[in-house]
């Protein structure tokens, strides 16, 4: 209906009249020249007039004109261009677990209690995404107050709007776009943040792409890479549990998704012997191709895939095509509203870069806010710096925060009958397997609902808290789960942990 209301504008606009009544005509000059057009007829007379018609005139037209409006009314639901049918298949093929139906009812459930609707809660609490600040986790100082948002600590005025740590400009106005590959100096700055993590492994700013958030970069990697059709089609190989972006961009390109199952029994470790019976397989019908701050345990340390190829040898480390990604929005920062990330690509072929170059060039430049996020991010205080004492305080208090919320979580699970949680060694989510009573599955079936989603729309109902169906991550045939965040504050994931207890107990009783 767009182009008939620029029409019905320009229409309205033709000149030659004066006054109310010339200008009330013209709009019914319009809208008669709409419902002609919808009606697919082209009516000639008085369309071309250059002056007013008379009044006898303008009341004919102001009935005509009104019952063509309600012709247009009664037949625009059947002339819609865009339907289900229509519409990119691959688009309608998405799905989005953790922004899926549950978060959905969550939000009725929400306009209800501010209604005065009663509930057997007071309150929704939305352990379905990972949204460190707005669960309560307090931002990092240092990184707040250099935000483009505010002003900034140590830049000698009238200095640039933000430094780094060492002091040097990075950039000159917020406003501005960026290069496509982002800020030069940033990605310098990572490229010294990643030989710095692994170290002393060389890494290369030309090699460094700055993304919006991780997930533009996961994105636009899979865009380069999906290609070929039926038994050539690419197959990308995805482990499971797996986080439901991967599963969703694979629909939207409409490439093959190759599963592999993590060992739950071990902890969710990766079985060799698994990844090569889910390549082996999949070669029949396609062909196939850890937040680093957030490790808990004392037994386990972060190694990215980059070190450990450098560490087998040129073979390998020379050779072997890697993308690696990393964010703003996880972590003891948990910035997801900056948007910022970076991907670091190795051993690409330069026409293959040359490609990626361009086709990030279409969206003109990630965020620029985002992008000074990033630098902070990789580029925080060192010791001898003025804001290093608070700095390293908040982001231990903050990771040790979650490190004791981890293990709650994990030891009052399990505490519960039916309920399995490995420790959470890195993440901010559980992924408890849950019992699921023969009968529950039969009451799910006939509402046409996954087991896990009806356990989990229950829970939902009967005690405010939201949680995401394993179902959406994937997950071995016959087994349950769901996923839920860790980073409400301890007093409340205590409640939350109690509530599901209490919950999960009664469901078993029930479906007995």
């Amino acid at each position: 209906m767009h182009r008939f209301a620029v029409l019905a504008k320009q229409t309205a606009a033709s000149p030659g009249c004066k006054g109310p009544p010339c200008r009330n005509g013209r709009r019914d000059v319009a809208l008669r020249c709409i419902a002609s057009l919808v009606k697919g007829k082209q009516h000639q007379q008085r369309f071309t007039q250059r002056t007013c018609p008379g009044r006898e005139g303008l009341v004919r037209w102001n009935s005509a004109a009104k019952a063509s409006a309600v012709k247009i009314n009664e037949k625009t639901s059947r002339e819609k261009i865009l339907t289900l049918e229509s519409m990119n298949p691959q688009v309608k093929a998405v799905e989005y677990a953790v922004r899926g139906p549950i978060v959905l009812k969550a939000g009725e459930i929400e306009k209800e209690l501010r209604k005065g609707i009663k509930k057997p809660f007071t309150e929704v609490i939305k352990a379905n995404i990972g949204d460190a600040h707005a669960m309560g986790q307090q931002p990092i100082t240092f990184l707040r107050q250099y935000s483009p948002s505010f002003m900034p600590l140590k830049c000698p005025p009238p200095g640039p709007l933000l430094t780094s740590s060492s002091s040097k400009p990075v950039i000159g106005n917020i406003g501005s776009y960026s290069a496509s590959q982002g800020v030069n100096c940033i990605r310098e700055d990572v490229a010294a943040y990643i030989e710095r993590r692994d170290g002393g492994v060389p890494a290369d700013p030309d090699n460094i792409y700055l993304t919006t958030g991780a997930s533009d970069g996961i994105a636009t990697i899979l865009k380069i890479l999906v290609s070929g059709g039926g038994k050539s089609r690419t197959g990308v190989m995805i482990p499971i549990p797996q986080y439901p972006l991967y599963s969703a961009a694979i629909s939207e390109l409409d490439a093959i998704q190759v599963n592999y199952y993590l060992d739950e029994e071990n902890c969710w470790a990766l079985d060799v012997n698994e990844l090569r019976r889910s390549l082996n397989e999949a070669k029949a019908y396609c062909n196939p191709k850890v937040y680093q701050d957030n490790i808990y345990s004392e037994e386990c340390q972060f190694h990215s895939f980059k070190k450990v190829l450098y560490e087998m040898g040129p073979e390998y480390y020379s050779n072997v095509e890697l993308a690696s990604f990393h964010s703003t929005s996880k972590g003891y920062m948990g910035e997801c509203g900056y948007r910022g990330g970076y991907m670091e690509v190795i051993n690409l072929h330069p026409e293959i870069k040359g490609q990626l170059v361009k086709l990030l060039s279409v969206r003109l430049c990630p965020p620029v806010s985002g992008q000074a996020a990033m630098d902070i991010v990789v580029n925080p205080p060192v010791p001898g710096e003025e804001s290093y004492a608070q700095f390293i305080k908040e982001k231990e208090s903050v990771l040790d925060n979650l490190a004791q919320k981890a293990k709650l979580t994990e030891d009052m699970f399990n505490k519960v009958p039916g309920i399995h949680c490995n420790p959470l060694q890195g993440a901010m989510y559980a992924f408890p397997r849950i019992f699921i009573p023969f009968k529950a599955i039969e009451a799910a079936k006939a509402h046409k609902m996954a087991p896990d989603l009806f356990y989990c729309m229950k829970l939902l109902e009967e005690t405010g808290i939201c949680v995401v169906p394993g179902s959406g991550f994937g997950q071995r045939e016959g087994s349950y789960h769901f996923r839920m965040t860790i980073l409400p504050p301890v007093e409340k994931l205590k409640i939350v942990l109690e509530k599901v207890k209490d919950f999960h107990i009664q469901f078993l009783e029930e479906y007995a």
